[in-house]
């Protein structure tokens, strides 16, 4: 019921958020009945349908001919519809600003054109002024109405006593009646040329700015991770295992869109930094072993000292867990379900995903750190950083974690700090220090904004050196 009535939420949002981006980029700037208002309208349409087919074909087992057909344009959209209504947003502060700027200007030309000084209400009067011995015609400002009570803009129109009708013919039309002494003029509404004109630029602003920023993010992931390095200090690692390199990797997401030549750059990528160990974080994959397998298998390439190691994340109980740890055995990794191995100089520990409780498999630490010498230093691999207090309490040295993406796109880092102790980088917690990885792939949108994709290589340092 709270899931139903969560989802009813989420659409009804989705449902106003289109609405508004229809309203600003077709409704306020296309005539009606226009080539492109149709075509506006149809998109607003069809793109969230393409959005939710993206998010639910691969969980309803459709097959993955139609989860790639559907990916790439419902995946974008969503990461569209972000940028796009916050550039809109900003746009609503410089809507006002705009068409007030406009309408003084406006106001100063038709205030030179009828020599009248600017700010200086213009004469409406039709009444001639008399010279000694006869009659001259002046000039007149008319003002005329816009329809449906919309006022337009003031001309100065020059007639002659020629048009103006004679001393003893009768108007054409009754005069508009005086305002009342102290009631004040009604407030002229916003010329509609004007208007338009304000809604397209705005529009078109936001529209560059919003498409910009995903053409850039979608770069971003496509060109693969850059390397980051840093140093960490352990207290109980020995000097003879000083400078000990590990390639931290995480979040790979091998799906519909980040297929096999993704997995051939992280591979490449990682290969380049000579690790002594390869750690990998979780999350490698969106989807089964049937339709990924053969994207995954450039990770047999992998090459370090001390071999790679691999726990699972949340996405791989999504994925068919089981047939995955089986596969990643088979393409040479160690897969580390509760369990731990002894290294030059520390133990290196792994723990299940949280969500592998749900298929009672989730993470032992009492299995995988219960018994081990403490004296000796321990890393642990962990997909979630929620665990770290369960590290804290087992007297791990360092834990490396995945997930939050770093927030992948901006603002969402503020909503990963909500969920997570920590969400990129290095920090401690008591005696144990975490360090989480941005990820080196995407989920969803193949976008990353504010959070670009990493590959850290984490070299351990001795305090006895």
């Amino acid at each position: 019921m709270v899931f139903a009535l969560v989802g009813l939420v989420v659409l009804a949002l989705l449902g106003a958020v289109h609405r508004y981006v229809w309203r600003r980029f077709v409704g306020d700037t296309t005539a009606p009945g226009s080539r492109l208002r149709r075509a506006g309208t149809i998109a607003a349409f069809v793109l969230p349908l393409l959005s939710v087919g993206a998010m639910t074909s691969g969980r309803v087992g459709a097959p993955f001919w139609l989860q790639q057909v559907l990916a790439w344009p419902g995946f974008l959209w969503l990461a569209c519809l972000l940028y796009l209504t916050l550039a809109l947003l900003v746009g609503e502060v410089v809507r006002p600003v705009l068409l007030r700027v406009l309408a003084r200007r406006d106001a100063a030309r038709t205030g030179e054109e009828s020599g009248t000084p600017s700010g200086t209400p213009a004469e409406t009067s039709g009444t001639l002024t008399e010279g000694p011995d006869e009659t001259r015609p002046r000039t007149e400002e008319l003002v005329t109405s816009g329809s449906a009570g919309v006022s337009a803009p003031s001309e100065a129109v020059a007639h002659t006593a020629s048009d103006a009708p004679g001393p003893e013919a009768e108007p054409e039309t009754e005069p508009a009646a005086e305002p009342a002494a102290g009631t004040p003029a009604p407030a002229l509404a916003p010329h509609p040329s004007r208007r338009l004109f304000v809604s397209r630029v705005v529009g078109g602003a936001a529209a560059a700015a919003g498409l910009a920023t995903v053409g850039y993010g979608t770069y971003g992931v496509l060109r693969g991770p850059s390397v980051q390095r840093i140093t960490v200090p352990l207290a109980r690692l020995p000097r003879a295992a000083h400078g000990f390199r590990i390639a931290v990797v995480s979040d790979i997401h091998i799906g519909p869109i980040l297929g096999r030549a993704h997995t051939r750059r992280i591979v490449d990528t990682i290969n380049a930094t000579s690790p002594d160990l390869v750690a990998v974080v979780g999350d490698l994959v969106d989807g089964s072993v049937a339709d990924l397998g053969s994207a995954a298998e450039p990770l047999s390439a992998l090459r370090a000292r001390h071999g790679s190691y691999f726990v699972t994340g949340n996405h791989e109980y999504f994925s068919g867990a089981e047939q995955w740890i089986d596969h990643v055995r088979e393409l040479g990794l160690v897969p580390l379900e509760n369990a731990r191995v002894e290294i030059e100089g520390f133990d290196l520990a792994g723990v299940n995903d949280i969500a592998g409780e749900t298929e009672g498999q989730g993470p032992d630490f009492g299995r995988a750190l219960g018994d081990r010498d403490r004296g000796r230093a321990a890393v642990l691999m962990a997909h979630q950083p929620v665990v770290i207090h369960d590290a804290v309490e087992h007297g791990v040295d360092l834990q490396l974690s995945g997930h939050t993406h770093g927030g992948q796109l901006w603002p969402g880092n503020y909503l990963a700090e909500l969920a997570n102790p920590t969400v990129a980088g290095l920090e401690r917690y008591g005696d144990t220090q975490l360090f989480v990885s941005r990820g080196a792939g995407a989920w969803g949108p193949p976008v990353r904004v504010g959070a670009p994709s990493d590959i850290t290589v984490v070299e351990l340092a001795s305090r006895q050196a």
